[in-house]
This record gives C-alpha cells, sequence and structure tokens, in this order.
C-alpha cells in the first residue's frame, strides 16, 4: 500500500503563521499605547491635554521623574486620543497592560 501525504495549501500555511504572529505580538511584553499628557490640564468634556515626549520621564515605568517645570506631565496608557486630548486611559502602565494583554498580569517583566 502506497502511503498518501495530504498536502496544506499554501494559503493555509500563511493564515496559520499569521495567527501565531498576532498572538505573539499581543503578548504580555508589549507596551502599552501611551502619550504624555498634563495632570493639571483635565478638561471634562475632552480629558487631559497631549503634550510633547520630552516633558514626560523616559522612562516608561515610574511616574515622571524629569517631568517639566511648565507642566505636571506624566505616561497616560491606552487613551482614546481626539483633538490632542486624551481620554478614557489610566496613568497605571501595569493596569493598561492587564487591559489589553493576552493573559498577562502586572507582576511581570518588562
Amino acid at each position: 500500500m502506497a502511503q498518501t501525504r495530504r498536502r496544506l495549501r499554501s494559503s493555509t500555511v500563511v493564515l496559520g503563521g499569521m495567527g501565531v504572529l498576532a498572538a505573539a505580538l499581543s503578548a504580555c511584553g508589549s507596551d502599552p499605547d501611551r502619550r504624555c499628557v498634563d495632570r493639571n490640564s483635565y478638561d471634562f468634556a475632552d480629558g487631559y491635554k497631549v503634550v510633547a515626549d520630552k516633558n514626560c520621564s523616559s522612562s516608561s515605568g515610574s511616574a515622571g521623574k524629569s517631568r517639566s517645570r511648565a507642566t505636571n506631565a506624566d505616561w497616560y496608557y491606552d487613551g482614546d486620543v481626539s483633538n490632542g486630548y486624551a481620554d478614557r486611559g489610566t496613568f497605571s502602565r501595569s493596569e493598561a497592560v492587564d487591559r489589553g494583554g493576552f493573559g498577562c498580569s502586572g507582576s511581570g517583566g518588562g
């Protein structure tokens, strides 16, 4: 008896590979979307005013160690950004990772 091997179609292989890649890119280690905002600029209609990244600390893990004197700037994670304002996000990086992670907890490295 001759053995017959089932051949996978190239489209099946490509789609399966893309699924694996998508899962890998959304894993725990990825950083959440962040914007540098002025904490003192909150407006109920718009949210926090987005300011230049140089006003926030270059470190993603701590709250603005090198804040500008002109603003009370800090990183704001996973906010909806519109017309130069960010809203519905969080100042907690670990909370942002938990929201959009892949079964991750905030205790992971990074």
